[in-house]
């Protein structure tokens, strides 16, 4: 049975690949930061031996080395963990600069060089990163958060050149308007305006996503690195 960890794996997006990834056979190790009881009624949903929730804030270091030493070896990681801020670049506090690249950026680096010495050794593993179509094309009042999804980019495809030759596969999922708690606080105007400008006139789901990461991850994909999958309804083309 192969291990996955999902970053940010017990609710949205995350659980919706953690599921996803239980139903593939595989065994899942879903960590969160904070909510506690969202995460277990997850675990008592699934209900299954393949799944273990795991309380690990990508923002810290040392609870990252604790984690995924306890974990140990991992076949498959998903990078998912992100956090949202929609405000002036001009008004954001350095507090919450600082947060959304800790999290969002340095915390998938961070995760990677943990999970990375035994894929090098076992000459095999997967990394999948969840960025956003906004990392490529940039959002006014998400100046922060647009720049560390971008660096998600970029970290993909350096490190899918630094470490195929170790048998790692690294790619990245960009989502566009996906309806999740992060989008939540959007208003019906602001999201009806994302939908008019999205040729399929729709907002996205976690498993469109989910979707997307099953078919990295398979042999379909075996010849498939460093590559940005769009999952965006058109938005960004």
């Amino acid at each position: 049975m192969k291990t996955a960890v999902v970053t940010g794996g017990t609710r949205g997006i995350g659980r919706e690949i953690s599921t996803m990834l239980i139903n593939n056979g595989y065994r899942v190790f879903g960590l969160f930061a904070e909510n506690f009881e969202t995460a277990r009624e997850f675990y008592q949903q699934i209900n299954s031996e393949s799944l273990t929730i795991c309380q690990c804030d990508v923002s810290d270091i040392n609870q990252i080395k604790k984690v995924f030493g306890e974990i140990g070896s991992v076949d498959l990681l998903v990078n998912n963990a992100g956090i949202a801020c929609i405000d002036l670049f001009t008004s954001i506090s350095n507090q919450k600069l600082e947060e959304l690249i800790s999290v969002n950026l340095t915390g998938a680096m961070h995760c990677s060089r943990a999970v990375l010495p035994n894929m090098i050794n076992n000459q095999f593993g997967n990394i999948i990163n969840i960025s956003s179509m906004w990392g490529e094309v940039g959002a006014s009042c998400e100046v922060v958060y647009s720049a560390t999804k971008a660096g998600l980019i970029g970290f993909t495809k350096a490190l899918a050149k630094e470490v195929g030759l170790s048998g790692i596969r690294v790619n990245c999922v960009s989502a566009g308007v996906i309806m999740t708690d992060m989008n939540s606080s959007l208003s019906k105007e602001n999201l009806n305006s994302l939908i008019e400008d999205t040729p399929l006139a729709k907002t996205g789901t976690s498993k469109n996503i989910a979707d997307a990461v099953e078919f990295l991850i398979s042999d379909k994909a075996e010849f498939i690195t460093g590559e940005v999958l769009r999952v965006n309804g058109g938005m960004v083309i």
